[in-house]
């Protein structure tokens, strides 16, 4: 006999709810609202992002102070901007691990780490005086 598969539970209805529904469903939901942020509130209870729910309290009507709205849009973007910069860089750690170069924020090459875990090696700064003095000393060179 075969096993029947378990299925997962699906989540609360109110998140899964498109534009319309959630309109309709937030008329309602308003009148019982007893929270003192109504826009984190519906984003929460909706499950939709901040842009989304400035743009369906809107539609219903609900007054929201611009500047508010303008400065929690643009930490949002922040964090995004962070967010993409931060994957970049730890793709490019990655690629330079996959490498057999093992660094991190502080090292610019890591030589090994301490019985308590700490790494130790060449420290960013340490590698860029290095270069500058590679170079240096090449200016000097006189060919042949």
């Amino acid at each position: 006999m075969r096993k029947k598969k378990r299925q997962n539970s699906l989540p609360p209805r109110a998140k899964r709810m498109r534009r319309n529904s959630r309109l309709q469903a937030a008329r309602v939901w308003m009148r019982k609202y007893q929270g003192k942020n109504v826009a984190a509130g519906y984003r929460r209870h909706f499950g939709v992002d901040w842009a989304s729910a400035f743009k369906e309290l809107r539609m219903l009507g609900v007054q929201l102070n611009l500047d508010y709205v303008a400065a929690v849009l643009r930490s949002v973007g922040h964090a995004i901007e962070t967010r993409k910069r931060t994957k970049v860089q730890r793709n490019e750690m990655q690629e330079l691990g996959a490498a057999g170069v093992d660094q991190d924020g502080n090292f610019a090459y890591i030589a090994g780490y301490t019985p308590a875990g700490f790494p130790y090696g060449v420290t960013w700064e340490e590698c860029e005086q290095i270069n500058d003095s590679e170079i240096d000393e090449s200016d000097d060179s006189v060919p042949f």
